[in-house]
């Protein structure tokens, strides 16, 4: 119903104006993302929000419409070592799920620094990551289709997941390299190089 829709969107504003108080306080109102890694505050319980696999948010069963709310929530998420996904702030730690990855990389564009291939994402939620030693990608092969998945480090143990689309077009820059010995079709980003499957596989997952 319209009233309950509208209460639970009221409720998620409410929760998103005491986050953002939060953090203007720890910052003193200047710009950037809140240093929720440095946060140590008291477990307060879960709150019914979910990040699904499409990479989108719902707040007590309701789509969070509103992008700015969206991305303020992804400012304070933190992974701990627990494998669960928080919303932190100085004085809360609220548990939330994730159905797959934290965001959605959405673009990619590439471009060439010096001969060095560099390959720079764009999240759902507005982050912009160059993917690279500090942000490695890693590459899952999952399901009965063999679902090819590459998943890209955002910040601590956040990642995002490539949409398929845009693994489209990351895989169209892969080559064969060696190693350990062993032909792997990889993905080369500012440096690094990350392997996605051994070259013998590559022909049976793109005829998928």
């Amino acid at each position: 119903m319209a009233g309950d829709e509208d209460r639970r969107s009221g409720d998620a504003a409410d929760l998103a104006a005491m986050i953002a108080r939060a953090a203007e306080q720890t910052a003193g109102g200047k710009p950037g993302l809140p240093p929720v890694e440095r946060w140590n505050p008291a477990f307060c319980g879960d709150i019914d929000m979910e990040i699904k696999a499409d990479g989108q948010w719902f707040y007590m069963g309701t789509p969070i419409g509103r992008a700015p709310l969206v991305r303020l929530f992804s400012t304070v998420l933190r992974k701990d070592e627990d494998g669960k996904t928080y919303l932190v702030t100085p004085v809360e730690k609220l548990g939330i799920r994730v159905a797959d990855a934290h965001f959605l990389a959405v673009e990619m564009t590439v471009a060439d620094k010096d001969g060095v291939s560099v390959l720079t994402f764009r999240t759902n939620v507005g982050d912009v990551i160059e993917a690279g030693p500090e942000h490695p990608l890693r590459f899952v092969i999952e399901g009965e289709q063999s679902q090819l998945k590459p998943y890209l480090a955002v910040r601590g143990r956040l990642e995002a997941l490539v949409s398929r689309a845009v693994t489209y077009d990351l895989m169209a820059l892969g080559e064969v390299v060696e190693i350990d010995g062993e032909a792997m079709f990889a993905i080369r980003a500012s440096g690094a190089c990350f392997p996605v499957l051994p070259a013998a596989d590559l022909e049976g997952l793109l005829n998928d």
